[in-house]
């Protein structure tokens, strides 16, 4: 390979600058006013105009990446268990009455919506601070 079989990609030429005195006149080729007559025009694009328009969403959002217990409420216990027996959140989930997080048994919290009559032993559980206040 010899110099002379080497192709230039990239040209060396500087564009044209118009608008800089010379024989083109006193608008050099530009029209007369608008943005496109200014020196250091850029038009924006559409994308952006776009952009622009569409309404944001605005303030702190913050969404907690802790999970939140599945909840109960003392009245679902009242029908679905017998006295003596045992709630935990496995017994609460073959009773059908919580569902698997993520292929986990979830956390479970008691509510105090409704009366416990029945005496229950409750293991693994949060309690409401209503709840708690019963219990006591």
């Amino acid at each position: 390979m010899q110099i002379h079989h080497l192709i230039k990609h990239q040209s060396t030429r500087a564009g044209r600058r118009i608008g800089r005195g010379g024989k083109r006149g006193t608008y050099s080729g530009r029209g007369m006013k608008g943005q496109k007559a200014r020196a250091g025009a850029k038009l924006r694009p559409a994308e952006r105009e776009l952009l622009k328009k569409i309404p944001k969403l605005r303030g702190y959002r913050f969404r907690s990446f802790q999970t939140k217990p599945a909840v109960i409420n003392m009245h679902t216990l009242e029908k679905r268990f017998q006295t003596g027996d045992l709630v935990t959140p496995a017994s609460l989930l073959r009773a059908g009455l919580i569902r698997r997080a993520g292929g986990c048994t979830p956390k479970v919290k008691i509510l105090g919506r409704g009366d416990l009559s029945k005496k229950l032993i409750f293991k693994d559980v949060l309690f409401s601070h209503l709840v708690a206040e019963r219990l006591k």
